[in-house]
């Protein structure tokens, strides 16, 4: 019997050339999604900006801005595929490690209320509620608000 090896999911930094995959998923996911502009924007700006691989497929991204002793995750996204397999949770942990390397107190995001699957993923680990940013997205009747979540490192 021989064992047929998986490619293992990893991280690297993102890259320019990975934004058609990313603006796949991105136009998938979300009504209101990100341009192209939004990540090449935080490219340049040196945010610390993640890419979750399995072999040669990008499954997922985030995009954590880092300063002034805190750090602000501004996207987190999983391929719909591969939604529901932990992944979204890995790359969670991964920006936590970031987060705590660079020597931040504290981990902020904004979520909207109406995502419960990113809402109990950041329940999970700790994330409590601290505050609301009214008409903060874009939505089919308006705006909806965010709540802003924050962890203590």
């Amino acid at each position: 019997m021989s064992a047929v090896l998986q490619p293992q999911p990893r991280f690297r930094p993102l890259v320019e050339s990975d934004l058609a995959a990313v603006m796949t998923i991105e136009r998938d996911l979300y009504e209101f999604p990100w341009s192209p502009g939004n990540f090449r924007d935080s490219l340049a700006a040196g945010y610390s900006c993640w890419a979750l691989t399995e072999g040669r497929a990008l499954i997922g991204y985030a995009v954590l801005m880092l300063g002034a002793g805190e750090a602000h995750l501004l996207n987190l996204s999983i391929g719909r595929s591969e939604q529901r397999k932990g992944y979204g949770t890995r790359l969670l942990h991964h920006l936590l490690a970031v987060t705590r390397r660079y020597g931040a107190s504290r981990l902020f995001l904004e979520v909207r209320p109406s995502n419960a699957a990113a809402r109990a993923l950041y329940a999970r680990d700790g994330f409590a509620e601290v505050g609301v940013r009214r008409g903060y997205y874009p939505a089919r009747s308006g705006r909806e608000d965010a709540l802003v979540l924050s962890l203590p490192l």
